[in-house]
């Protein structure tokens, strides 16, 4: 079973719907046993970065969280789900993370040549830079995967799985250990994105 983390910021319903399409059983939960009894866990996220951090702790889960990621339990966080993660965020300020990826989070527009958008909004290809991680057991450099985001991981190559080209390389997959993050939305990726949480399901 994989257990979707439901704190109020996340797009529950397409990630749910492209799970189940793949025939995976899945609970969305806020409940610390729920997680515990699940074999995968995936973190999502949409919004700003203090707000989901705030109603994350809120829900009394990040010990919970932080215990089985530690224990070697798959954890995938999507989009800003990926960027809680991190050690810390300068969105808006400066702000802790989960601190389970080495790296930081910060501002796409302070990095970006001049005449590109903020947010980067759209389809890129993925760049996988280690083709041997399991994580793109299905995947291919010619996937193209969607974007939305203002805020990028940085100060993390060393953990930096796949990358993608928005004036910079910007950082499109993780992985410390058991955790592995995405930037960008599988659920809205089509079959490129179908593809990667198969894969996840089977991590």
């Amino acid at each position: 079973m994989i257990a979707i983390i439901d704190y109020g910021v996340g797009n529950l319903f397409s990630l749910c719907s492209s799970l189940r399409s793949l025939g995976l059983e899945t609970k969305v939960t806020r409940a610390a046993q729920d997680l515990i009894d699940a074999d995968r866990i995936i973190l999502p996220g949409v919004g700003a970065f203090a707000d989901a951090a705030a109603k994350l702790r809120d829900t009394g889960l990040v010990d919970t969280i932080r215990r089985q990621a530690s224990a070697g339990k798959p954890l995938l966080g999507i989009c800003l789900g990926m960027q809680l993660l991190f050690e810390k965020s300068y969105e808006y300020g400066e702000h802790p993370g989960l601190g389970l990826v080495p790296g930081e989070v910060v501002p796409l527009a302070e990095a970006l040549p001049a005449g590109l958008k903020v947010p980067h909004i759209g389809w890129n290809r993925l760049q996988i830079l280690k083709k041997e991680d399991p994580l793109f057991r299905y995947s291919g450099d010619e996937d193209y995967v969607y974007y939305v985001h203002s805020y990028y991981a940085a100060r993390c190559e060393a953990n930096t799985l796949a990358v993608s080209e928005y004036g910079l390389p910007v950082t499109g997959a993780v992985r410390a250990g058991s955790v592995v993050g995405v930037q960008f939305h599988p659920e809205k990726s089509g079959d490129a994105g179908l593809r990667l949480l198969r894969a996840f399901s089977e991590l």
